[in-house]
């Protein structure tokens, strides 16, 4: 695959899901619903910098890969060793962690310099009044607060003041590129507008839901969290999933430079908690090829037919 196309299909749902969550940590749901929730240590799937994932016996850690400095990017020995480093990331810890989990989250993905500056175009974003309230999927209206509390707005990555954004999403791409035809069954040749969005801060969040529940072609969500000295008990916003069939849950805090991956469709369905302080992130789908193209095959098919009712009547 030599490179991430983007892709937007009108009508179909745009209900882009916020995540937030600290560690990855997994709990158990029954204790949840008791009232004492605790941590199983056993299935803690973050460690420091990148992480750790169990997979049998055996326990991957890696460095942090994405500390290279901007002034060695023109270097061709630093590009290949950013490449491997890739390489390294995906196949030997974001494959296994989604294969076993569903998910995955990256720390320290780009760094703190790189990753300030696409805070500061994201932030730039919302005080010019650019972002607006996220919709539900088959509304017009923003009359949606109690369900849906983000504002958002839709980022190709080449617009003026969007470059650093820009190179986030290239970041993605290639990670994605790397983990062609090992992701499952998919065959990912294109991907959605990043969706940046806020929380206000005011006690909103996103309600339990799938981010892809009828087939529209969405096979991975890819977040990523932009929030600086982020405290859960505190700020809140923390996202829980659930995976499907699962005893435990999984809650993620949205903190600063955190890369975060999962299953788009109903094998994760997950929430948004209440966030009471500004909270960021860049979020994009990945696209199956094969769901995709039957997915604008049926809208094709859906709105010939609605334009003959109407023209009928």
């Amino acid at each position: 695959m030599d490179a991430i196309e983007t892709d937007r299909l009108e009508g179909t749902k745009e209900t882009v899901s916020d995540l937030e969550n600290s560690k990855h940590i997994f709990r158990s749901s029954n204790q949840i619903e008791n009232g004492d929730v605790i941590n199983s240590e056993s299935d803690d799937l973050c460690a420091e910098k990148v992480g750790a994932c169990m997979t049998g016996d055996a326990s991957i850690k890696l460095n942090d890969m994405s500390h290279i400095s901007v002034a060695n990017k023109a270097s061709k020995k630093s590009k290949e060793h950013r490449r491997m480093n890739s390489h390294r990331l995906v196949t030997q810890y974001i494959v296994p962690c989604m294969t076993t989990y569903g998910l995955c989250t990256v720390d320290n993905f780009l760094g703190p310099k790189m990753g300030d500056k696409v805070l500061q175009e994201v932030s730039a974003l919302r005080l010019s009044g650019k972002l607006k309230a996220g919709k539900l999927a088959g509304q017009q209206s923003d009359a949606n607060s109690a369900i849906r509390g983000d504002k958002i707005m839709w980022v190709q990555g080449n617009e003026r003041g969007c470059e650093n954004i820009g190179y986030l999403l290239s970041r993605m791409d290639k990670l994605i590129m790397h983990a062609d035809g090992k992701l499952g069954p998919y065959r990912i040749r294109g991907r959605h507008k990043a969706m940046v969005a806020c929380y206000p801060g005011n006690g909103t969040g996103y309600v339990r839901h799938v981010d892809n529940p009828n087939g529209d072609g969405r096979c991975i969500t890819c977040i990523y969290y932009l929030n600086k000295n982020w405290d859960a008990k505190v700020n809140g916003g923390v996202l829980r999933i659930f995976p499907e069939e699962k005893s435990y849950v999984a809650d993620i805090e949205p903190i600063f430079d955190r890369l975060l991956f999962f299953w788009s469709d109903r094998r994760n369905p997950h929430e948004v908690q209440p966030s009471y302080s500004l909270r960021y992130a860049v979020t994009v789908w990945y696209f199956d090829a094969e769901e995709r193209a039957e997915a604008k095959k049926k809208f094709r098919i859906l709105t010939a037919t609605e334009q003959e009712e109407n023209f009928s009547q």
